[in-house]
């Protein structure tokens, strides 16, 4: 089959579907690749980058379309790109089918079939094909770029001869790949970074990444199901809205950048940041919207522009974030479209097998053989797993509590009783017929060990580690031994002697070399 790539056509759109890179790897499954002249330029690919690749260059858009029985696109196709759709040919690209009802119905009648990158399930086995993910990231990295671009002060804390600076307060709604992606960008620069999500489960990735997570007090109840869209934060109840808007309220004060990622494909976005958090804000202070293509999430938002309000704070509405990083752009969305084609060519034999039974492909497939197949049904396995209820603790009575704390006191009074009688007969019996001389030692050694399995039982696991580093460093009287015996006069005694000083060494600087090693974890370097 030969894949072509036409020139996006979509006004200030700088990314290509393939790249020389990735035609590499789709001739390897045995396709042929073809790609309009200047197709690549604004990404920097040149003509002759592609030729090298072994890449067909045609000079228009319909000797593109004609050549090629795969046409993969960034966009979605324009209506006039639409009519050089063939009865057969397949459509790789952005559709957003729920949005273009119209031009989904013109492509179905036409007989071509349309691979909608934006409808991938979000299962695990389908992550490398996860356009939407793939921008999302560069979009999260560059509204921290952008934000950085309109502060006009550092990021990081100083402390210089000329001055104090303070670090930079970020605030980042929506802790999804663009938010983490501006969580690691804003952290890496030095920044004191908040994050916000409607899903509790995300706080440990966002305090992983050196953020504070914002804390609200709510209940669960009050939030839908996250798996039921697909792997994205659900849409939240008023009562809860209500809560996290009071708390943006307490926050806007402080925070001198807010990025807002706020937004479910397909649903307008919802309004997060309102223009009286705006005016709350310090002059000099910038919002970058992440969802502004849906309206956004600021009430000040414009899409498209950047505005800035009565009082002195910029609000950036761009819509095309990862085409301002089009080589980092194109590098990983043409990826996603070439492991879409590894799975639609199995064989790796330059053939395209479209399985409608296959869940990434079924879920992905909008129009095929000349019928519209959207909506797609759920995939058989759920982005999130349902969690299985936790059994509810019974509450003990006092009087049920007491009765357990005397049944356990008494059971451990037993054993040790136990312990205490079958060692003392022990001792008795071995008393009787060993001499006066190594009972001593013995008893004291009894005791030693006993008081070190009490001392060690209680420590916490986790400390096991620098506790026996410290004793076996501590412990090492062992040397004492050895050096009263090193002089010897027998070869044999000398020997041990001497090896029992190198152990011992060993042990003594390497106990302290460890427990050295575990303090440090705990330290910032």
């Amino acid at each position: 089959m030969k894949i072509g790539a036409p020139k996006e056509i979509f006004e200030g759109e700088n990314r290509v579907a393939m790249t020389p890179e990735s035609a590499v790897q789709l001739i390897k499954l045995g396709h042929a690749c073809v790609i309009q002249a200047g197709a690549g330029a604004k990404a920097g690919f040149s003509d002759a980058t592609y030729q090298a690749a072994g890449v067909e260059v045609v000079p228009t858009a319909a000797a593109l379309f004609d050549a090629a029985d795969v046409v993969v696109k960034v966009r979605g196709p324009e209506s006039d790109e639409a009519k050089l759709l063939k009865s057969g040919q397949t459509l790789i690209s952005f559709f957003w089918p729920a949005q273009n009802a119209e031009l989904m119905e013109q492509v179905a009648a036409q007989g071509a079939t349309v691979v909608a990158m934006d409808m991938v399930p979000r299962i695990s086995r389908a992550q490398k094909m996860d356009a939407l993910s793939s921008m999302a990231n560069i979009a999260g990295y560059r509204a921290v770029i952008e934000a950085g671009n309109n502060f006009g002060r550092f990021f990081t804390g100083q402390v210089t001869a000329a001055g104090k600076v303070p670090p930079a307060k970020v605030l980042v709604v929506g802790a999804g790949v663009a938010g983490l992606a501006a969580i690691g960008t804003a952290t890496s620069l030095g920044a004191i970074v908040n994050a916000f999500d409607v899903r509790p489960e995300v706080a440990e990735q966002i305090e992983s990444m050196g953020a504070n997570f914002v804390f609200l007090e709510f209940d669960a109840s009050e939030l839908p199901d996250g798996a039921a869209t697909g792997g994205y934060a659900a849409p939240s109840s008023p009562a809860f809205a209500a809560k996290q808007l009071a708390k943006f309220r307490e926050l806007a004060p402080e925070m001198d950048i807010v990025i807002t990622t706020a937004l479910i494909p397909g649903r307008p976005a919802p309004k997060l940041w309102t223009a009286d958090m705006v005016a709350m804000m310090k002059p000099g202070s910038v919002i970058i919207d992440l969802a502004a293509e849906r309206g956004g999430n600021c009430d000040l938002t414009v899409p498209d522009q950047k505005v800035l309000s009565e009082n002195g704070v910029t609000i950036v509405g761009y819509t095309d974030f990862p085409s301002r990083m089009a080589a980092q752009a194109s590098t990983l969305y043409s990826n996603n479209i070439r492991h879409m084609l590894a799975d639609l060519t199995p064989k790796k034999d330059g053939v395209i097998a479209h399985n409608m039974e296959d869940d990434v492909i079924r879920g992905a497939t909008v129009t095929h053989q000349g019928a519209v197949t959207f909506p797609p049904p759920p995939p058989k396995i759920a982005a999130i797993a349902a969690a299985k209820p936790k059994p509810k603790a019974i509450e003990l009575t006092p009087v049920e509590k007491r009765a357990l704390e005397v049944a356990a006191f008494k059971t451990q009074t037993r054993n040790q009783v136990g312990l205490l009688v079958i060692g003392g007969v022990l001792l008795l019996g071995l008393g009787l017929v060993a001499p006066a001389s190594f009972m001593q030692h013995f008893i004291v050694f009894v005791l030693a060990v006993f008081v070190g399995f009490s001392v060690i039982w209680n420590v916490s696991h986790s400390l096991h580690t620098p506790l026996m580093a410290i004793t076996n460093a501590i412990s090492s009287i062992i040397i004492l031994g050895a050096l009263m015996q090193i002089g010897s006069g027998s070869y044999l005694v000398i020997l041990l002697a001497a090896l029992s000083v190198f152990m011992a060494g060993i042990n003594i600087f390497g106990g302290f070399l460890v427990t050295r090693r575990m303090l440090a974890m705990f330290q910032k370097s």
